[in-house]
């Protein structure tokens, strides 16, 4: 029992270490940071309008739109750059369940085109 005890001490330490200084930062920053806010950091920054209202008014659903959009085709880079990678050593199954997974993609690009993803106003 107790070699099993010897063999888990450097892990005990080592989020004893991790925790420590997590909590050492956390008021560190506390205590360091000004807490009135500067004019400069209230103002416009690259959006190019002051704040307004409230973080939880709504927004207009292109911005979700776009948001699919770019998912729709990280997913298809992310999955279709490795796939052809290893096509030579693929089989059938591995080509039609790519077909099937472009043809869903597709599908959602039909849809972010029909609802008006593409036409920013």
């Amino acid at each position: 029992m107790d070699d099993l005890l010897r063999e888990y001490l450097p892990i005990l330490v080592f989020l004893v270490i991790a925790t420590g200084l997590g909590l050492v930062l956390i008021l560190a920053a506390v205590v360091l940071a000004p807490s009135d806010a500067d004019p400069e950091k209230l103002s416009a920054y690259e959006c190019g309008f002051n704040a307004f209202d409230d973080a939880r008014m709504k927004f207009d659903v292109r911005f979700y739109l776009v948001s699919i959009l770019f998912i729709i085709f990280d997913l298809e880079i992310a999955f279709l750059f490795p796939w052809a990678v290893a096509f030579g050593d693929l089989g059938d199954a591995a080509f039609w369940s790519m077909m099937v997974f472009l043809v869903v993609l597709t599908v959602g690009f039909a849809y972010e085109w029909k609802k008006g993803a593409m036409d920013w106003e």
